[in-house]
């Protein structure tokens, strides 16, 4: 990809960005198409590395990631094709069988592959080499047009998630501050009115597969939620947030056995009838398919009953998102 298609792909991104400003052109507007649900692209190949994008020596091998093997001297140990990674980590390699590289850097994976050869050669050289990304993963909630989880080609920047999901939501006056959480649960933060507004590219973080990018609305809603969580009461969310935040920010610790399959929602209809929608939060959050959420109202009261067994996997996406929120 040439510098200036990539400056190219950057303006588009950021004028989708700023759609709630202005109309689009009918040309940018067939260009700004969501990407695909994560459940249409699972099954995307690989993206082989643009020459003008190394990956770094710090880069992790991660899962669907191609790599190439050599073993120096030993060529019928040397696969003729890349070895892609699969679920767990692992590569097959000749003779040692299942490694695990999952994690680690192209350095770290020389060395696990080269130890387990000594079994059979004396001194084995081995180096592996990562030839194709698998395609990124990010989670993008709040102040979106369309939020969930989206499935888009490396390498992938800030303003490529939000614009996947639809561009920003309405906003009064300055832009908010992004809060990214990376897959080891480390939290960041990056001003939009720096990169939106002022045209600050070097703000324009890539994103890392398994990233999770909320975005803060201007406007505060009040919404009840009780049962098993830690702080049962009123409490003031964003306008946009989910049940998935409603809960975070009440929070759910281990004790409390919350069962997130089976969530209650109930509001005031139009007509002062009350309207209750049920919401297998666990589902939501596995899938990351946010389309089966409900997206909070003001006065909304959200019940979470009691569970005698906690799903991990929800529980650690709650503890993620209650992190993300710097609560």
């Amino acid at each position: 990809m040439s510098r200036t298609f990539s400056s190219l792909v950057r303006t588009v991104s950021i004028s989708v960005l700023l759609a709630p400003l202005a109309a689009p052109t009918a040309g940018l507007a067939q260009v700004a198409q969501p990407a695909a649900p994560v459940q249409q692209v699972q099954q995307s190949a690989p993206q082989p590395l643009d020459p003008t994008v190394q990956t770094s020596s710090d880069y992790r091998i991660r899962q669907g990631d191609e790599v190439a093997l050599t073993v120096f001297g030993e060529p019928t140990l040397t696969p003729t094709q890349p070895l892609r990674v699969l679920q767990g980590g692992t590569i097959a390699v000749p003779l040692a069988g299942n490694v695990s590289i999952g994690g680690l850097t192209t350095s770290a994976a020389s060395d696990a592959v080269a130890q387990k050869l000594r079994k059979y050669l004396r001194d084995p050289k081995v180096t592996v080499a990562v030839v194709a990304i698998a395609p990124i993963e990010a989670l993008v909630l709040g102040n979106v047009k369309t939020p969930g989880k989206y499935v888009l080609p490396p390498p992938t920047r800030l303003t490529d998630v939000i614009a996947a999901a639809g561009g920003l939501g309405l906003t009064d006056g300055s832009y908010p501050d992004a809060r990214l959480e990376y897959p080891d649960g480390t939290v960041a933060t990056v001003s939009l009115q720096k990169l939106l507004r002022d045209g600050d590219v070097s703000v324009n973080s890539f994103v890392t597969s398994g990233e999770t990018v909320y975005v803060p609305s201007p406007n505060l809603i009040q919404v009840e939620v009780i049962g098993a969580v830690d702080k049962p009461g009123d409490l003031l969310i964003r306008e946009g947030d989910d049940v998935a935040m409603a809960i975070a920010r009440a929070g759910t610790a281990t004790q409390q056995q919350a069962d997130l399959n089976h969530i209650t929602v109930t509001r005031n209809g139009p007509n002062g009838e009350k309207i209750v929608s049920n919401v297998d939060l666990y589902k939501v959050l596995k899938d990351g398919d946010t389309s089966h959420d409900v997206v909070m109202q003001k006065g909304d009261v959200v019940y979470v009953p009691q569970s005698p067994k906690r799903e991990p996997l929800a529980g650690s996406i709650i503890y993620s998102l209650t992190n993300l929120l710097h609560i």
